[in-house]
């Protein structure tokens, strides 16, 4: 992990937690070329899930955008799984795609995703602006309000 990036993510007040081992018959990512594909990552906090529920029901926007936040985290503890401790091997994040477990009538999703999208930028910088997919669902796993899986290019 580059200096740089260590610092940003100290000056925010965030250890990378070990990458959490997948749930099920897949891998929590895959490299193929220079495209590192990360698997859905849940708002994990300390190895527990830290927001369930719905939003526009259970959750705040802020409590949503905590929890995406938090899937931010968990990607990147993920890419320093998968790139050996170097997270400054990442050229760029090429797209995330946000899952917001949400009522019917709740339509700020994209607001949600703002939360893994900003720290994505403020930790890496140029490199973490990326394409961004941001849906509603009607529910995720193990009740979990939002999921987010990434592609980043690698070097």
């Amino acid at each position: 992990m580059t200096a740089e990036i260590q610092a940003r993510l100290a000056a925010k007040g965030i250890t990378l937690p070990n990458a959490a081992a997948p749930a099920a018959n897949y891998v929590p990512f895959m490299q193929t070329g220079n495209l590192l594909f990360i698997s859905g990552q849940l708002p994990l906090e300390n190895g527990a899930l830290a927001v369930k529920g719905l939003l526009g029901k259970d959750v705040t926007l802020t409590e949503g955008q905590r929890a995406t936040e938090l899937c931010a985290v968990n990607i990147l503890a993920q890419a320093n799984a998968a790139l050996g401790g170097d997270l400054g091997r990442i050229s760029r994040v090429v797209r995330i795609t946000c899952m917001v477990a949400s009522t019917p009538d709740f339509v700020e999703q994209h607001l949600v995703a703002n939360g893994a999208s900003n720290l994505l930028v403020e930790i890496l910088g140029e490199k973490g602006k990326h394409a961004r997919v941001a849906v509603g669902v009607a529910s995720l796993p193990l009740n979990a309000a939002v999921e987010i899986d990434v592609i980043m290019e690698v070097a």
